[in-house]
């Protein structure tokens, strides 16, 4: 970022999302450490998130930050079979690290494209070897041991991204600007704002939960899917309690309700309405096709290299972890800017995710084995990967178990 002096970047602003990170965010408590992870562009956040966290009583707050650079230093110089490995000893540690109830939080704020210019079979591989190292770690984070949070940090190589065409102090202003109105820290008081959206949140998910849908038939610009729902699926969003007794919010922003498809209930096709930034590239047009659960025909205008790679990561890649729901109204989406992160853009449309799914999002789910969040339809995978399925046009009905439809969702809103 630029020097204090010339920073575009609001100072307080910075302190306010810093806040609600630890205290919304994380609901950090005392005693508790916080493993944080972060690019080095984000420093001026994660230093006011440690401050916040030690206000609030952490113990340790461990940073781990990446760059930019380095990343870029391997794809160049790195020997070949340095793409099938990943720092396991690290991610050992991280499991390690909530094992002993320490909270997580990621700091988003990396330049999207950074990797759009590399070998797609080596950012594949990376990505796999990665996720297979982090997969102990995920498994804290997807299964809800921890109280954990993402947030995002403006960055200059993020803001040239995004806003392209504007000079950078002002490409970053717009983004800063963008993110903290979504992270809803502009107010009076963000906590007391969090506070009236948990709870508007949470009545959508008490509806949905009531009425106990078997699916959800999705229709709309290129969609015709039906997505079966988890047997004992449970609907979550905004604010939810991890198995350590911690309520958090593990997204800021957020705008959806979400639950667990089933993973071999899923018919029809479906087109993206957004593009997908993924590990550096864009995947744009994204269309596929699903039979018995399973996508069987993929394609993408853009980035369809990597589509395939990523289908291809296990078994469980290309069938569903998650559904949620987003109305076209949410303030994301009606800020209009793309902001190539699948935090804040899957929380402007209805998505879904290829891969892993929450073992929360079942009634009961804390105390479902593998085994039985299995049997029950929940997917398993190295991945979770969102991307959008939503719009103006979007209407869904929600399919009972005697077949009869309900009105959920007409026009991109709810019904």
């Amino acid at each position: 970022m630029p020097d204090a002096a010339e920073n575009p970047v609001s100072p307080e602003m910075l302190d306010r999302l810093a806040e609600a990170a630890v205290r919304v965010g994380l609901n950090l408590q005392p005693g508790q450490d916080l493993v944080l992870t972060a690019p080095v562009a984000a420093l001026p956040l994660v230093r006011r998130v440690a401050a916040a966290a030690y206000r609030a009583g952490a113990g340790v707050v461990t940073p781990i930050l990446a760059d930019d650079e380095v990343t870029l230093a391997r794809y160049r110089h790195a020997a070949d079979d340095s793409f099938d490995r990943a720092p396991g000893w690290l991610y050992d540690g991280m499991a390690a690290a909530f094992g002993r109830n320490a909270a997580r939080m990621a700091i988003v704020g990396d330049d999207p494209m950074l990797l759009a210019g590399e070998d797609p079979g080596k950012v594949a591989r990376a990505g796999k070897a990665n996720a297979l190292a982090y997969k102990p770690a995920l498994a804290k984070i997807a299964e809800f041991d921890i109280n954990w949070t993402i947030a995002a940090c403006p960055t200059p190589g993020w803001a040239a991204r995004v806003f392209p065409n504007l000079p950078p102090d002002q490409a970053l202003a717009r983004l800063a600007e963008a993110i903290f109105a979504a992270s809803r820290v502009t107010g009076d008081d963000p906590v007391a704002d969090w506070t009236a959206h948990n709870a508007a949140l949470k009545a959508r998910t008490g509806w949905l939960n009531d009425r106990r849908f078997a699916a959800l038939h999705f229709t709309g610009p290129g969609c015709d899917l039906t997505v079966g729902l988890a047997d004992g699926h449970e609907w979550h969003g905004g604010a939810s309690q991890a198995k350590n007794g911690v309520t958090c919010n593990p997204n800021i922003p957020t705008e959806e309700v979400f639950t667990t498809p089933h993973a071999h209930r899923v018919e029809g096709s479906v087109r993206a309405t957004k593009p997908l930034a993924h590990q550096g590239s864009l995947i744009e047009g994204i269309e596929v096709r699903f039979e018995s659960g399973r996508i069987v025909e993929a394609r993408a205008e853009r980035g369809e290299a990597v589509l395939q790679k990523l289908l291809d990561s296990d078994e469980g890649a290309r069938r569903l972890g998650e559904v949620a729901l987003v109305p076209h109204s949410s303030p994301i989406a009606q800020a209009g800017v793309l902001f190539l992160n699948t935090l804040f853009d899957e929380n402007a449309a209805c998505h879904i995710a290829l891969g892993q799914c929450y073992s929360g999002c079942f009634v009961g789910g804390a105390d479902l084995t593998p085994d039985q969040i299995a049997e029950r339809g929940g997917n398993s995978s190295i991945i979770h990967v969102d991307w959008m399925i939503g719009g103006p046009g979007t209407d869904i009905d929600g399919i009972a178990a005697d077949g009869s439809r309900v009105p959920v969702f007409r026009g991109g809103e709810w019904a």
